[in-house]
């Protein structure tokens, strides 16, 4: 399977060779040090040195490194559906996408902990361009979306990655996660873009493409954060396109994003799973009669799942008030809650910037807009 090097994670026979060409790196060792803050530099090495797959990386490292990250950046992650899904049958699971590291990572917690298998999962290669990055990627069973390419390049990347995706599915009985959208929602509006799902479809080894979709079995998912720990680093990208003009990222922006996002205050989380699409796909087979009109219907199916199962928080209720300028949903939060949401608001964006603060207030806002789409919030 050469064909899959330039994009696939690491193989567990290559584990072990990468993590000692990493091992001494000043990023494992701060990686490491605040994972296990007292455990002395020699111990974490050699357990390291005697990992040989993904699996032992992740669930006797990474897995303790996120429930640092729990521990110190939130009040609890909290889980729903998960007992919808059978042991080892592999899904797809297509979700909104609001953090670079923490969305992928917090769904592999959360099936590691229900007993599931973890996934593998896509990432963009502008966010693994330093080499150690690509390989802590490589070992968390990350394959790679090229960015930044011609068309034509784009569309054998498209033919590669979905039948990557198809073989980790169908023949590796491997999960995948992959993001609704190329890029984070930025505006609190999860949509799905249907080239997403061509690019899945390009895979396809079936006559009717739906018969595909209903194979790989796709599960919806939504994940909310209380805070956004890079809700005001989100805001220069929204002025960009308020104002019509291309966004260019600062040199390490990516980089100090996910920092943030990792680091950053989010308070609760919630990760819902549905069930897998099966009956929906059916009727979506029968009442579209081409291939561009199911594709349509199927991202409405997924957009209809993810955001009427978004878990809302205060401070969604808090800023649809806010922007509506009533208190529709003041039975939903405290005072006290108010005020620290005002408090971060005051302390994160230039008030004298209507802009910025219409996008900051739109960004919690907007979930309550949507769920509303689909039934009462309260």
């Amino acid at each position: 399977m050469q064909k899959f090097d330039a994009i696939r994670p690491f193989y567990d026979s290559e584990v072990n060779e990468a993590l000692h060409h990493v091992i001494h790196h000043p990023m494992m060792k701060a990686l490491m040090n605040f994972t296990f803050p007292d455990v002395e530099d020699e111990v974490w090495k050699e357990q390291l040195k005697k990992t040989h797959s993904i699996r032992d990386f992740q669930c006797n490292f990474i897995y303790h490194s996120v429930q640092k990250v729990l521990e110190k950046s939130s009040e609890g992650l909290t889980t729903s559906g998960f007992e919808n899904l059978e042991k080892s049958t592999s899904y797809l699971f297509i979700s909104n996408h609001r953090d670079i590291l923490l969305d992928t990572t917090l769904l592999n917690t959360a099936l590691f902990e229900n007993g599931l298998g973890m996934t593998a999962s896509a990432i963009g290669d502008n966010l693994v361009k330093k080499a150690f990055l690509s390989t802590l990627a490589k070992l968390n069973r990350n394959f790679l979306v090229l960015r930044g390419q011609t068309p034509r390049e784009m569309l054998q990347s498209s033919k590669l990655l979905s039948e990557y995706i198809g073989n980790l599915l169908l023949h590796e009985n491997r999960s995948v996660w992959i993001a609704q959208r190329e890029g984070r929602t930025k505006d609190g509006n999860d949509v799905t873009n249907p080239g997403v799902l061509k690019m899945v479809g390009m895979g396809s080894d079936e006559k009717n493409l739906m018969d595909y979709f209903k194979k790989i079995k796709i599960v919806p998912v939504s994940i909310s954060y209380e805070y956004d720990p890079t809700d005001a680093l989100k805001m220069p990208q929204l002025m960009a396109e308020a104002n019509n003009e291309i966004y260019i990222k600062e040199k390490n922006e990516d980089f100090m994003t996910i920092l943030s996002g990792t680091m950053g205050q989010k308070k609760r989380i919630h990760i819902h799973v549905d069930k897998v699409l099966d009956t929906e796909i059916d009727k979506i087979a029968v009442e579209n009669d081409n291939g561009n009109k199911q594709i349509q219907a199927l991202a409405k199916v997924i957009d209809d799942t993810v955001l009427s199962n978004y878990k809302l928080w205060p401070t969604n209720f808090i800023a649809y008030d806010i922007v509506n300028k009533s208190n529709t949903y003041s039975c939903l939060y405290t005072e006290s809650e108010k005020l620290l949401f005002e408090r971060r608001l005051e302390m994160r964006i230039d008030h004298d910037n209507p802009v910025a603060l219409e996008g900051f207030l739109a960004m919690y806002a907007n979930p309550v807009v949507n769920k509303l789409k689909y039934h009462d919030v309260v």
